[in-house]
């Protein structure tokens, strides 16, 4: 190599480890000035990872808590705390629990849930024959089990003898319904009447 070359390779070495030292300089000056903003962002970082976790923790034993709770319901419908303790962990397995209670005595239940609440309601229409409170289930749009309601309507219609009234409440109850079936035979029936 020629001298040339030497002080050439010095040069371009000095002026990198030059770069180095100002980029160092200035990142020092950068973390000096803002040094207290970087601490707390650190730190809330820090702080809303630790809150997460512990949150999922708290979620995650309560939702083994409601399940143990919900079950102890489930073989005894009489245990009052393990119905508050449900009620509290989780409100909605509470209503499901109330639903079960229901369903069990053929009675109505305040609950909270809205599909929980119109089967309850379809449940005790069916248990008391309600024909009245079937046809305002069924002219919901929504209601899950609107063909079926038209269907028990019809039926009871039927066991009263007001069977014109039970051929128009069966008319409603499209073909593609699964209760379409039901419908049909209770048509055929009908049809001596």
């Amino acid at each position: 190599m020629s001298i040339k070359e030497n002080v050439d390779y010095v040069k371009t070495e000095l002026s990198s480890e030059e770069k180095f030292l100002e980029n160092f300089v200035k990142g020092e000056r950068f973390f000096k000035k803002y040094k207290t903003l970087i601490f707390a962002f650190v730190a809330i970082l820090l702080i809303g990872i630790i809150a997460f976790f512990i949150k999922n923790s708290l979620a995650q034993s309560n939702k083994i808590e409601a399940n143990i709770a919900f079950n102890k319901v489930l073989e005894n419908s009489n245990d009052t705390q393990a119905l508050a303790n449900l009620k509290e962990k989780n409100p909605q397995l509470y209503d499901v629990a109330l639903f079960l209670q229901a369903k069990k005595d053929a009675k109505s239940a305040d609950i909270n849930v809205p599909l929980l609440k119109e089967l309850s309601k379809y449940q005790v229409a069916l248990a008391n024959k309600n024909i009245s409170e079937l046809d305002n289930l069924s002219m919901q749009n929504d209601f899950l089990l609107k063909d079926f309601a038209i269907f028990n309507k019809a039926l009871f219609l039927t066991n009263e003898g007001k069977f014109n009234e039970a051929k128009t409440a069966l008319a409603l109850i499209p073909q593609t319904s699964k209760a379409f079936e039901l419908a049909k035979l209770l048509n055929h029936y009908l049809l001596t009447k």
